[in-house]
């Protein structure tokens, strides 16, 4: 697999290597001594599985406390998956660096512990799924508003408004949030 270092160096996108014939595919999702040799040394203990319809939008999440780092991929579908690192002390706080991740490209994008995460459907449906190395604690959850105008994220352009969740709707701007 081919691991590739975004804008924001520690956020690192997985180009897996993918063996297809008639019969379908194979690839390998996970390698520690891969990943270790990229500089991603994770132990995970949570695997989650979620289905989004068209122009869903979730997150954008964070656990300020036992932060998550966390591989994710989208196995069915399209998205475009984004990362903004709430890292007080790192040279890329407060910047954002997005992906767009579907089972056609079989991309994955490794999110550390410290960032805030979440992602748009692009297709009619996507089944998104992700490894966690600390486990969910909805009582430290927080989140930061996906549309905060200081981040200026570029969303995709979905040809309708967005579904969001009211969690998510409320979520802090940037400048009130807690930070690592």
């Amino acid at each position: 697999m081919e691991v590739i270092t975004t804008r924001i160096p520690d956020v690192k996108l997985i180009k897996p290597k993918v063996f297809g014939d008639e019969r379908g595919f194979f690839m390998e999702c996970w390698n520690a001594r891969v990943f270790s040799e990229a500089g991603i040394d994770a132990t995970f203990v949570q695997d989650n599985h979620s289905r989004s319809v068209k122009c869903t939008l979730r997150g954008l999440h964070y656990q300020i406390k036992h932060p998550q780092g966390k591989l994710v991929r989208c196995t069915r579908g399209e998205v475009f998956d984004v990362a903004v690192d709430l890292r007080k002390d790192s040279p890329t706080f407060g910047q954002w660096v997005g992906e767009f991740l579907s089972e056609e490209n079989k991309h994955q994008l490794w999110v550390p512990p410290g960032f805030a995460h979440g992602f748009l459907v692009i297709s009619n449906v996507a089944d998104f799924q992700y490894k966690c190395t600390d486990f969910y604690a909805p009582e430290y959850e927080e989140t930061l508003l996906w549309s905060d105008p200081d981040l200026a994220i570029n969303w995709p352009d979905v040809d309708a408004e967005p579904v969001i969740s009211k969690k998510d709707k409320d979520g802090l701007l940037f400048r009130d949030c807690n930070f690592y």
